[in-house]
């Protein structure tokens, strides 16, 4: 149990008082979101209201500020990169090296303001989520508390488990990262909506994980009793798939004990049954092929590329023959990109602390999963455009 006052310090606050705008809003009888469906969080729980007005109408503001962003400062620097190549005289069809992009970009100030804004908002972003969380530590602690031992689903947490180095680094620069601050799930959640908002659409209900659960592709024999998600993180992917297979065994594993602690909770708020489960994905601790679906969402460019491999071998061992390996991530495969897309990866690693987004991109992805047993299938889609299509099949 976490020494909660040594730790983060004595707040002020009941229960009752930060949670009662929670309860209110969850209690509203709204239809579940259709993906791209824009309904405000709190109407059903699956994002609750913020506590405070003053939180609710910080992150509005970073909101609005990143969706003005991208779609008048990026693009600006995009046409400020453009004509930095052709004043160089480099054709924009040929691919560069990541040293020769730091070099045109380092050399262009305007490109680098550019960066600079959307760095101090996403920092603001996290900050004042963080300040929230940690004031109000007791009140938050105590509801995971009261969550922990509670059900539909079970809860695992493993604070003797050995976390690599790789693991702790501050994805999308969020204090602490996933592993290293007891509130990394709700600020993930509340954090990560203000992207989706910005770039790929609404998300306060699941829209986008429930479009991918949907689209999942299944067994050839249609049986689908045990799904898994490795690095599941706060369970979104997971809870849409317990939904749409609602009498299958769904688990959640994470190596971020606060993520799978924000998702149990979070689950049992809305009678899902899901079970979740502080584990490395490469170690799962699951028996030979005991899952009819394994998948993952946004997993592996999060890890070194030996992971990657050591992570498909596990995905191998767990999915029984016939089942299905459906692990969703950016397209893979090539160190060589034209200056757009090495710009566009360039940025998203030095700006959104990508640690391993590089070396990702260099893992053919698709040929280390067909080297392990798996038959890849053809004519296969992505669940999500600029995604990689990796529907194996465990011979």
């Amino acid at each position: 149990m976490l020494a909660r006052r040594t730790l983060l310090g004595t707040a002020g606050a009941s229960l009752a008082t930060v949670s009662l705008i929670n309860q209110a809003s969850a209690a509203a009888d709204k239809p579940k979101a259709m993906p791209g469906e824009y309904i405000p969080r709190g109407v059903d729980g699956r994002l609750r209201r913020l506590a405070t007005l003053d939180l609710e109408s910080q992150q509005d503001f970073t909101l609005g500020f990143r969706q003005m962003h991208s779609r008048a400062v990026r693009t600006a620097s995009g046409e400020m990169f453009a004509r930095a190549l052709a004043a160089r005289g480099i054709d924009p069809a040929t691919p560069i090296t990541r040293d020769q992009l730091r070099e045109i970009v380092e050399a262009e100030p305007a490109i680098n303001l550019a960066s600079k804004t959307w760095l101090a908002n996403q920092q603001i972003t996290w900050k004042t989520l963080q300040d929230h969380f940690h004031k109000y530590a007791d009140v938050y602690l105590t509801e995971m508390e009261m969550a922990d031992k509670t059900g539909p689903g079970k809860l695992e947490l493993n604070p003797a488990l050995k976390i690599p180095d790789s693991a702790k680094h501050e994805i999308h620069i969020q204090p602490g990262g996933y592993v290293g601050d007891p509130f990394a799930g709700h600020i993930y959640h509340y954090g990560t909506n203000s992207f989706y908002a910005a770039t790929v659409g609404y998300n306060e209900q699941d829209q986008i994980q429930q479009g991918m659960a949907e689209r999942l592709p299944l067994p050839k024999d249609g049986k689908v009793k045990r799904i898994l998600d490795m690095g599941c993180g706060t369970g979104q992917l997971t809870l849409m798939l317990k939904e749409r297979f609602p009498d299958a065994e769904v688990w959640g594993v994470d190596a971020g004990g606060p993520m799978v602690r924000y998702a149990h909770m979070r689950a049992n708020s809305l009678g899902n049954g899901t079970n979740f489960a502080q584990r490395m994905a490469e170690d799962t601790k699951f028996p030979d092929n005991y899952f009819d679906i394994v998948t993952s969402y946004l997993l592996h460019h999060e890890v070194p590329g030996e992971d990657t491999r050591k992570i498909v071998d596990e995905a191998r061992r767990v999915t029984r023959p016939g089942g299905v390996y459906y692990p969703i991530d950016f397209v893979s495969g090539g160190t060589k990109m034209i200056p757009n897309q090495m710009y566009g990866r360039w940025w998203d690693h030095r700006w959104n602390n990508e640690v391993w987004s590089f070396e990702y991109h260099a893992v053919d992805f698709n040929g280390e999963i067909a080297k392990r047993g798996f038959n890849l299938e053809k004519n296969a889609k992505a669940v999500l455009p600029g995604f990689g299509i990796r529907h194996a099949v465990k011979a």
